[in-house]
This record gives C-alpha cells, structure tokens and sequence, in this order.
C-alpha cells in the first residue's frame, strides 16, 4: 500500500505591521469625510505593505481593518510598490516582486484586474488624473503604460539603462481643459542620473537631462501645482527643476521638435542644487505637502527632513535684507559694488527659496514618509506626518509649522511631536525564540527587548512585556510562566497573570544562554551557555510575605543543583522523553550524549562539518534528528550512536528541526520539520529518509520554529517580520504525485521562460527602439494558449463532421446524427464555435494578447475560420475582432505571404463590416429616439406655463447655477 502524509498549508500569517520592501499610502477615514463631527478625532487609514498581502490599518486605534491577498499569488512575491488613485480613492494599486501589477477595491477587498509585463520587480506605480491609466516602473529599466479602462497594455517605454526610480504624470493645462484631455506627458528618472520627459500619446521622449552632477538619482518629487520638481542623488545632493507647462500646452509636436533641434526653450530647466543638513547619505523619497509649502525629504537613516518654500513677501523681504547685509559689508571694507549687484531685480538663488524647517527624529530607519492632509485637516498651525520605519512600526508626527513657531512667544525652536503609533501587533527586532504552551492556544515570542503572548486562534497579541535581548524560551508548567534565557546570560521569569517580571537570576556570568530545555517530568530546567557549562535548576516554590502585611504568598524560585561543564560553547540541548538521556551540541561540531542520572558520557556523534544548531529526539527515544550550519540534516540511532541518514536539506543554515512530540498516529512519530536561512520549512519522512513537502512564503531567514503537541500546526518566525501558520489541510500527499507536479511545474516554467526568451530576442531588433510591447509570459498564459490549441483543435474536427452531415442530410434527408466528440455531448450539446468562443472567454483579459502568443502559426487557419464564423453569427464581436487585429499585427509577414488564409482574412472582414454597420444603425436610431423624447419633453415644459431658464454648462462646472422661473403665457 502506498504510503500518504498529511498535507500542510499555510494558514495565516501575523505580526507584521508594514514591511520595508515597498512605501506606505495614507487616506482619511471614510467616515471622517462623510460627518463633519468625527473629523477632529479621525486619524485616517495607512495602507502598507505585508510581504506579499497588503494590510489597512485605522492609525487612531492600531486596528488591522482588512488585508488585501490575491490567493491564486502561488509565487508568494512580495509587494514592492503601492500607489493610490486620486480619482477613485478605493482604488489601491501594488507592484510585486516578480513584476506583476494588481488592481485592488479596497472597499470590496477584491482584485480587479492583474498585469504582467515586467521581468523585475516593480519599483513604482502612477496613476494619472482621471484614472483611466496606471504608469508603472521597474528594475528591468522599463516603463509601461497600462489602460485600465481596456485592460491592456498601451506600450513600454524604453529609454532608462537603470532601475526607475521616480514617476510622475505632468500636468498641461488647466484643471478645466486638463479633466477633458488628461495628462499627456511623464517625467522619469532612474539610477542611470538621467532624468527624462515622455509623450504618452506620440510614445517617444521629448528630452532628456542628467539629474544629478556624480551617481546615481534615487527619487523624484514634483510639486503640488506642476511647476516643478526635486531630484535627489547621492551625497545628500537635491537638484531643484523648474517645469514649463506652458511650453508644453502651447506647442505641438512639430513646433517642440523644432525647439529642440535649435536649442530653444526647453521644458525642464535645472534652477540649482541643494544640500542636505549634515547628511551624506542617499535620498530614498522626496514628499511634497498637497496644499502647503513644505516638502519631507529622508533617506535611510532615523530621521525625517521638513523643508520648506519661502513665499512671494517673505522672499522679497528676504533679498532685502540679503541686499542691504551685502552694503553693509561692502562699507566695512571699503569695496565699491557694481550697479547692478543692488538692483532689485536680481535673481534669487535656489537657497533663498528652499531652506531647512525641522528634522523630526524617529524611532526607527525610515521607509516611508507620506503627509496626512485629509479635507478635515485644515489647520495653517501644524502638519501631520506618517513615517513607516523598516523596524515594523508606523508613527504619525505633528510639526509645528512656520507660521505657529514664529508667532510663539516662548520659544523660536520648530517643535514636533509623536502623537501615534501601531507597534504592538509586532516585533520591533528578529523574532528568535519561539514556544507554544502544553494545550497549543498561546504562542511566546521574543525578539531583542520585547516578549509577546499571542492567542493563536485570534492571531493577536494579548501580552507585551519588555525582556532583554532573548535567544531562548519556553513555558512553564501550568502555562502561566514563562521562561527566558538572554545573551547577557540572566533567566528571566514573567507571570502572564500580572504581566509582571517575577526574577532575574544572572545564571551564567554574563555568557549568552544559547539554549534551554524543561525535563519531561515538568519539576527542573536545564540551561546551556557559552561559559562551557551546562546548568540544572529544580523548580521550588517559596513562601514570601507580602510588604506592608502579615500575609504570605507563594513564589517559584530556581535553585541550581547540578552543573556539567564541557570544554567547548553549549548550542543546543534536548531530552529523550523517557527522561533517559540528555543530548548536548557544542561548538565543536559534535554531539554529547550524557545519561540524566548519573551525567555520565553515552555517546558521541560525530559527522558535522559545522556546529550543530538545534536537535530533535523522537516520541519513542530512538532516533535523533541534528541540523547544522553546514546546511545538512543527520538521523541517527540513540542505540549505538550510529548515523542512519545524511542528506543535503536546505540552501543555507538549518536553524531549526523538530519531531512531532506526541503524535497521534504511529505512521507519524517519525515525520521531522526543518527551517532554515534560505526561507523554507520542509517535511520529511526520517524512516524513509524522504522529503514529504516543501512550504514557501517567508520572504526572510527563518529564526524560530515551535511545533504543536500533535503536529496539528507548525508556527515559525522570520526575518521579514512575520509570525506564520502552517497547519494540516484536507489533502493528502503521494510522494510520487508531489514529485510528478513539481516535474510539471519545473517544465512549464522553463518553457514559459524560454517562449518569453524567444520573443524578446524577436521583439528586440535595435537598442534605439523606445517603444515596445508590453509582453511577459507566464505559467498561466502558456496554460491558457494550450486550452485554445486544445480548443481549435477539437473545434475544427467537429466542424468537419458537421460540415459533412450537412452535405450527406441535403442529399439523404433521413441521414443519422454524426457521432460527435462526447465532450461538446457533456458540455450540452454546444457547437464548436460556442466551444472556442467560451474557451477564449475564460482567459483574463490581460493575458489575452500573451496566450495568443503561444499558437504557431500553422494554427492559423482554423482561428480565423472560426472568427468568421462568430463574426457572422454576431457571438461577441469585439473580442472576435481584437483577436483578429493582434493576430494581424504579429503576423504580418506570414499572412501577407500565405495564400491559404486569404478567403479566410476576406470572410472576417465581411462579418466585421456588416457588424459596424448594423452597430451604427442601432446608435442612429438610438440617439435619434433620444432626440425626440428631448423634443417631447421641452414642449411639456412649454405647455406648463413656465420656463426653467439655467446657465447650463458654465454654472454646472462651478456648481453655482441659479435657476430663474419666467411665465411664458399669461393670456
């Protein structure tokens, strides 16, 4: 019989708060904007980044509201890019590591649609104006345009030679004109220093500029009215560009080319540069206020720059003195100034205008800095700043702005303040030490600084308790204690009753506590540390009275009996659970076996070519399971110490493995669990010496595992921050069908990526292309093309047969049936053209164009034939139409030299023409019944004895109309 395993999946994942692989959004509260008596409390929503899911929290009461996960994400790529859509605020659009695009509907919580056409992460996405197009940028130095309203990609731009880094729509006109047209030009800017401006409608580059004067441009931030825009490089270098939007509406394209070959005016013209206060390192994002003059300027470093504009008086007053500070000097010394130096026309330089406000200092390195400036946030007194920080925490900041410090009496100092956080749904540090209690409800995780108690059947945090820098723990018998072991080598004992630190015992001299382990009988603890020694401690229970009283309370109490010390630094210990046998890994790359009784040596395990990092003994106590730095897992025997299995396991450093301590099935008590550096838990069968199953989804090393008493769940910790579940699922796994899918998927994903070689070696005919198409094939576009091939095939042999009982039934009226493909039987007896038609309906719009891609050409034939067809029988035209057209446009030089598709080509183009004129029939005499009923209606309003006279389009647009009533017949 075969042999089956439970089949694990991930379950949920908790802990994050924001990740630091893409930027944070801010919106207000919808019922901030919908009641004006909530709007002084409203702290609005932040959007950030969780791995591959993206997490909406309200900032005035730290609570998740929803998390945005795309389940079909079987890659689990993380997002790397969000962006908002001014138009539509419910609209949240996020990039993702393997350069996908997703649409979401946060007030739905579905996605809407999904691009593929980067072959790199995308590192930023723009919507414009109205909505209708979304720009994204990525790694691969690309830009492509993507319209959502058609769902298809309108061109890639090719111009960058590195990774973008900043995108923006420009604005053309006036809000008027501008809503009718949209924004028709995009300023890039890249890590290769040059800065460039793009017509979207010609798909071409207008000009080109060097951003920064040494290395790379790492951000790109333009004003809130269009005029101008901040690049930012290295060394703390912004260069300050002043944009001339006038140029751009007033000339067209013949005219701009014109200018440019003469070197006339050009749109973006650099005004100056700008250095950082005392920072030298690189910008990763410039911020401009939506209504105010100020603009948030960080890097990576523990601080937020605020600078601010001088305005229109203030900077008069500014050259004033400026001027009149230069006389003076100039008298001093006796030097003459020249005429035009003491003009009051003199140019003010770009210091003049910019200057430094305040830096407001965080709590941890900088992400994401964006400002929260809602329509209930008015005030001219203060700005509100949310920072997202790399260590898992969001802050928002209140800065005290220019016009509220200088009226202070008090004090001139800027001042600001932190006003609120979301910190404690998560870690501020790596995770390192997990454990669960004996009933698997609470979960203990400790980091540097902090110890939090979850429920694991809510995912939240219950507990938050300070600690010191914590590398092991556990829970106490009765789970209401928990155990800690430090690097500064104290045991620190907290009661989750009272949330409080009931002892700090220094146990070993200040040397890190590696490792600690209760005895199976639940009444000692047994600690290993780096001062070579192995310590035990009984638990006591004391009777201390209570200060101020005559009573008395109990109190455990850790009282060492026993030591053993080796010569090398303790790693990892672990008990037989026949309460035989301790096992000790030490930093000589072996394992010590000692009998718990008398400590005596049993055996000595060697093999391991690196330290051996964590260790696991079997429910029955007869093999042991040891991981190690050398990325290797060794099973051997507890009997003669012999090693059963070695086998290459992970990528990197195994941290951890674990049997399942108390399985309920036989079959199980030897299924081991790994994790390791490289981001991977794996099941493993120890007697067949086999791997079961591989879980992906940490985007980090894996730190910490703990698994539940029956193996039920598997909880691990890792470097990106996140507590993850794994549990047991309705599935089972067959070793030899999990090796037969992972084959399958393994040959699809090479054949995708050798199809997606192949066109662009074929769409890459020169470097000094600028436009191409936008096209990426993926696993499920070749997927989708086989079912089409599949489709055309079975189509036209069905077309055949029908075809020739047409001919036999006009001949021989009492002809039988023809035996048709059971399949169109099952389907309900379709037709081989409603067959293709559904075939084609089911593939996402999107991908339509990459899984057209994967036909050759030979099957050609039969997709016009059967565009002919719906054509002619009007089934969805347009998508017939669309298939019709791209097919055209790739095939070109085929079709034009095949004379078989010929006829077919003509048949199409038929049916096309008489679908557009049956469609135009139908808007004439739509729109011509329209203008009846508008005719119809005005003489009703006539032969009411009344006029309604309204100033319609102008007082429409402002909103401002007045509507007079005039008599029309008063006889």
């Amino acid at each position: 019989m075969v042999r089956s395993y439970r089949k694990y999946e991930a379950s949920h994942s908790f802990g994050t708060v924001c990740t630091s692989t893409a930027n944070t959004l801010w919106t207000p509260s919808p019922s901030a904007s919908a009641s004006s008596t909530s709007r002084s409390t409203s702290a609005g929503l932040a959007y950030t980044p969780a791995n591959q899911s993206i997490q909406c929290w309200d900032l005035k009461t730290s609570a998740l509201l929803s998390t945005l996960t795309d389940t079909t994400n079987t890659a689990q790529s993380a997002v790397t890019a969000l962006a908002q859509c001014a138009a539509q605020p419910d609209v949240i659009g996020a990039g993702y590591s393997d350069g996908s695009i997703r649409i979401w509907d946060a007030l739905s919580g579905q996605l809407v649609v999904r691009f593929d056409g980067h072959r790199n992460a995308v590192t930023h996405l723009a919507f414009d104006r109205t909505g209708e197009r979304v720009v994204s940028g990525s790694r691969d130095t690309d830009v492509i345009i993507w319209d959502l309203v058609g769902e298809t990609a309108e061109g890639k731009l090719r111009g960058h030679k590195g990774e973008i880094t900043g995108l923006s729509f420009l604005s053309t006109s006036t809000e008027d004109s501008g809503a009718e047209k949209g924004e028709r030009y995009l300023l890039t800017t890249s890590k290769d220093a040059l800065v460039k401006i793009w017509d979207l409608e010609g798909k071409h580059c207008l000009e080109t500029h060097v951003a920064q004067s040494h290395g790379e441009c790492w951000a790109l931030g333009v004003s809130s009215d269009g005029d101008g825009c901040i690049t930012a490089g290295n060394d703390g270098e912004l260069r300050v560009w002043s944009i001339n939007t006038e140029h751009l509406t007033a000339l067209d394209s013949r005219a701009r080319s014109d200018n440019r070959e003469n070197g006339e005016a050009k749109i973006l013209q650099s005004r100056g540069i700008l250095r950082r206060q005392n920072i030298k390192d690189r910008t990763i994002d410039i911020s401009f206020h939506p209504r105010q003059s100020y603009i948030a300027i960080h890097g990576s470093e523990r601080a937020v720059e605020i600078w601010r504009t001088r305005g229109e008086d203030e900077l008069h007053r500014h050259m004033q003195r400026k001027r009149r500070r230069r006389r003076e000097k100039a008298a001093a010394s006796g030097e003459v100034l020249a005429p035009e130096t003491s003009e009051t026309t003199e140019t003010p330089d770009v210091t003049d205008v910019f200057l430094p406000h305040v830096i407001v200092r965080t709590a941890g390195k900088v992400r994401s800095a964006r400002w929260m400036d809602g329509t209930s946030n008015k005030s001219t007194k203060s700005l509100q700043l949310l920072v997202a920080s790399t260590n898992n925490l969001l802050e928002t900041y209140t800065v005290q702005t220019h016009a509220a410090s200088k009226s202070a009496a008090e004090s001139t100092a800027v001042d600001y303040s932190r006003t609120l956080s979301v910190d404690l749904p998560g870690h501020r540090a790596d995770v390192r030490t997990l454990c669960l209690s004996s009933d698997d409800r609470m979960l203990a995780s400790a980091s540097a600084g902090q110890l939090k108690i979850w429920n694991l059947r809510t995912r939240s945090c219950i507990r938050t308790l300070e600690c010191g820098q914590a590398l092991c723990s556990a829970f106490l018998p009765g789970d209401r204690i928990v155990l800690v072991g430090t690097k500064s080598g104290d045991l620190e004992l907290y009661d989750l009753s009272t949330s409080t630190l009931i002892e700090s015992i220094p146990a070993h001299d200040g040397q890190a506590i590696w490792t600690l382990a209760v005895h199976p009988d639940g009444q000692s603890v047994v600690t290993g540390s780096a001062d070579k020694s192995v310590k035990f401690w009984r638990f006591d229970v004391a009777e201390e009275e209570i200060p101020g009283t005559r009573r008395t309370t109990q109190r455990l109490k850790l009282t060492q009996n026993r030591q053993l010390k080796l010569s090398d630094d303790i790693l990892s210990l672990a008990f037989s659970p026949d309460q035989r046998l301790l096992a000790v890994s030490t930093l000589d790359n072996t394992v010590k076996i000692f009998f718990v009784d008398s400590l005596k040596l049993f055996l000595t395990l060697y093999g391991h070519k690196l330290p051996v990092l964590d260790m696991s003994i079997s429910s029955d106590s007869k093999l042991i399971a040891t991981c190690s730095a050398d990325k290797n897992i060794r099973v051997w025997g507890l009997d003669f110490g012999d090693c059963h299995k070695a086998f290459f396991a992970h990528e990197d450093s195994v941290m951890s493995v674990n049997f399942v301590p108390h399985p309920v099935e036989q079959d199980e008590r030897y299924i081991l669990f790994s994790a390791s550096k490289d981001g991977m838990v794996k099941t493993w069968d120890a007697q067949k010496f086999e791997q079961v199953q591989r879980l992906e989804g940490h985007k980090g090393e894996i730190w910490a595992m703990a698994v539940s008493r029956t193996g039920e769940m598997v909880v691990t910790a890792s470097h990106d921050k996140s507590l993850r579940l794994w549990e047991v699922g309705d599935d089972l796994v067959f070793l030899e069908e999990e090796r037969e899918r992972e084959l399958e998927r393994m040959y699809e994903r090479d054949m995708a990526d050798n199809l997606d070689r192949d066109y662009r070696e074929g769409e890459q005919n020169g470097d000094a292309d600028e436009l191409a198409a936008a096209s990426k094939q993926t696993v499920d576009t070749l997927t989708h093309g086989e079912k089409v091939m599949e489709a055309l095939e079975l189509g036209m042999a069905d077309l055949d047969i029908v075809r020739a009982h047409e001919r036999e039934k006009a001949k021989n009226p009492r002809a039988a049936p023809p035996q048709r493909n059971p399949l169109f039987l099952a389907l309900g007896n379709i037709s081989a053209e409603q067959h293709v038609l559904n075939t084609l309906r089911k593939i996402p719009t999107p991908a339509l164009n990459d899984a057209l891609l994967v036909l050759p050409f030979s099957s050609l034939p039969a997709v016009f034939t059967f565009l002919a067809i719906l054509m002619r029988k009007r089934m969805q035209p347009e998508l017939s139409w669309r298939i019709a057209y791209f097919l055209l446009q790739v095939h070109m030089k085929q079709i034009v030299a095949s004379r078989q598709l010929k006829p077919l080509l003509e048949e199409v183009l038929e049916g096309y023409e008489q679908w557009q004129e049956g469609e135009r029939g139908v808007l004439g005499f739509n729109l011509a019944g329209l203008t009846l009923l508008g005719r119809e209606a005005a003489e009703m309003q006539k032969g009411n004895g009344y006029l309604d006279d309204v100033d319609g389009e102008e007082d429409a647009a402002t909103g401002k109309g007045s509507r007079k009533r005039a008599f029309g017949n008063l006889a």
